[in-house]
């Protein structure tokens, strides 16, 4: 198995904080690629992720998705053990050469795709979509060559 793709609903909320909960290493980096993603400040749109702040550690990543709703349109979030091992993930190929732990997909506000290299880590992401009632479920395996790229924009 490969990753787990499944249906969120098209809304704010904190998706983020709620497919993640559970996994995250504290000590991980977050590299975040180009996206498109909102949360709302004194009725202002503002981007959910800061501008030129493409890398940061688990403690801002988690500021930034436990504080208040977003929305998420395009998002595009890969996860490392540590700063100096951030490459760049295209394909599936590249993440299994990579250090990357987890790939994180959102295109379309609801469409989303996870791929990490612990099984443990994918069963209990399984259980978390299951028990916040999301939709289309299902693992991604070897054989879906569909899911080969791992980024939002191709």
């Amino acid at each position: 198995m490969r990753g787990l793709t499944f249906e969120i609903n098209n809304e704010y909320g904190k998706c983020l904080e709620e497919i993640l909960s559970g996994i995250i290493e504290p000590s991980w980096f977050w590299s975040i690629g180009p996206g498109e993603a909102y949360k709302c400040f004194n009725n202002s749109k503002l981007e959910l992720f800061p501008p030129n702040n493409e890398i940061m550690d688990t403690k801002s990543f988690m500021n930034i998705i436990t504080t208040g709703k977003y929305y998420l349109i395009f998002s595009d979030i890969k996860a490392f053990p540590t700063r100096e091992s951030i490459v760049e993930i295209k394909t599936y190929d590249d993440f299994l050469k990579s250090s990357c732990q987890l790939a994180l997909l959102v295109i379309d506000s609801v469409f989303v795709s996870i791929f990490v290299k612990s099984e443990e880590i994918l069963c209990i992401v399984y259980e978390c979509a299951k028990k916040l009632a999301y939709t289309n479920i299902k693992f991604i395996t070897e054989d879906e060559s569909e899911h080969n790229q791992l980024t939002v924009w191709g």
